[in-house]
């Protein structure tokens, strides 16, 4: 379902605030369905008593290199609303990058080829703004069997998790499995994201459905798939397992999330970053150190950021690692999650970046002596869709603009 680009009220769609419409994120659900799926043992009762994100060890770095010695280089023009690069990590130095109407288009030899990977816009619903072929990975093992999984917004808008099957340059529309369908009450807070964890699990962002203010109450119901981050295992079961130490007996990791749009592991701690979208006034980069246990609670919709949205603050709750608020100098309307930094740059090593969608603006942060450090790094000028990382740790930047841009020194 390929559509005509028209002007986006970036304001608006991206913060989610008194009309009930969001931007590049994810919201509320009626109860939700997947197919069931089994598990190697019975689950553990849930831990929920996770203690506070600065208790734990980041990777520290001790200040903030200068960015006036670096650039963001645009390495490729004219793409279709691009939202997500990828690497398959399989040595052939190939990016993916995905444009939202259904295509998957390759970047190979630094050539964009004519030729997509995949081509889906026949089953992709692109109606809205935040809705489309949002997210890709490519299975650890890719090299092998070829596997990559896709988050998708199908027929009738709800969400699809599938499972497609590559031979060199190409795969076969034909080959998709489709592991989940999760239905989608509302249009926008779709989530998207699609990462294996270091444990070798597939990690899902899913949105708490839409509309505003959570009216399904999906963030905190941990029996609901929306508002959360989602732990399946693609290596067991028929179409997936459940991890024996999910948290709830289900696909929930973690929850209290409004639209994790993007989230990423650091490849050399393991520690997972999220930029969890807000609603009307405060945008998050949420944070868990490597070897937490599942069950985290990031607060939504009872927090917004660090301040109360619908309830009172409560024990077991965790805060962002760093927040803005849409009327600080660098405003801004919707957090877009980034990676840690670890290429050929020794000054950027273990330097988180992210940026904000409307304005452009991309922030470091750091953990230095013990306390989260976040300062603006860059204007982009453009609306920031998704970063991405290749094969060798180097950075890369989306803009819905259709232009992807590399960190690189001056």
């Amino acid at each position: 379902m390929r559509r005509l680009l028209i002007p986006l009220l970036l304001t608006v769609l991206a913060c989610g605030g008194g009309n009930g419409i969001a931007g590049p994120t994810i919201t509320p659900l009626s109860p939700t369905e997947v197919g069931s799926a089994p598990q190697t043992e019975s689950p553990p009762q849930p831990d929920t008593t996770i203690p506070p994100s600065t208790e734990f060890p980041a990777a520290t770095v001790g200040q903030f290199p200068d960015p006036s010695g670096f650039a963001w280089t645009p390495i490729l023009n004219g793409l279709d609303r691009p939202v997500d690069l990828q690497s398959s990590f399989d040595g052939s130095g190939r990016l993916f990058i995905i444009e939202k109407y259904g295509a998957i288009r390759i970047f190979k030899d630094g050539q964009l080829l004519d030729q997509p990977l995949l081509n889906i816009d026949d089953r992709v619903n692109d109606e809205s703004n935040e809705m489309g072929l949002l997210g890709l990975a490519f299975h650890p093992n890719f090299e092998q069997n070829g596997y990559f999984y896709v988050n998708y917004t199908g027929e009738g808008g709800h969400t699809r998790i599938s499972r497609f099957t590559a031979s060199g340059d190409s795969a076969d529309p034909n080959s998709e499995q489709v592991l989940m369908v999760i239905d989608q009450p509302f249009p926008n807070h779709n989530g998207g994201g699609v990462v294996f964890g270091p444990d070798g699990y597939l990690y899902l962002g899913l949105g708490d459905g839409g509309a505003g203010g959570d009216p399904f109450k999906n963030g905190q119901n941990t029996n609901a798939l929306l508002g959360k981050l989602l732990r399946i295992d693609v290596n067991n079961g028929d179409p997936y397992a459940i991890p024996a130490d999910n948290p709830f007996g289900n696909e929930v990791w973690a929850y209290g999330l409004r639209n994790p749009w993007r989230f990423s592991f650091d490849r050399a701690t393991g520690d997972l970053w999220i930029g969890d979208v807000g609603q009307g006034e405060w945008e998050e980069v949420d944070y868990l150190p490597a070897g937490s246990p599942g069950g985290a609670n990031f607060g939504w919709s009872i927090m917004e950021g660090s301040y109360g949205y619908d309830g009172e603050a409560q024990p077991g709750l965790l805060l962002p690692a760093a927040e803005y608020s849409h009327s600080n100098p660098y405003s801004g309307c919707s957090v877009t999650g980034g990676y840690v930094y670890r290429g050929s740059m020794p000054e950027w090593n273990g330097v988180y970046l992210y940026g904000d969608y409307c304005e452009g603006t991309v922030w470091g942060l750091i953990l230095s002596n013990g306390q989260w450090q976040s300062q603006v790094l860059f204007e982009a000028g453009v609306t920031i869709t998704s970063f991405g990382e290749d094969e060798a740790g180097e950075l890369y930047l989306l803009s819905d603009t259709g232009s992807v841009y590399l960190l690189e020194r001056k």
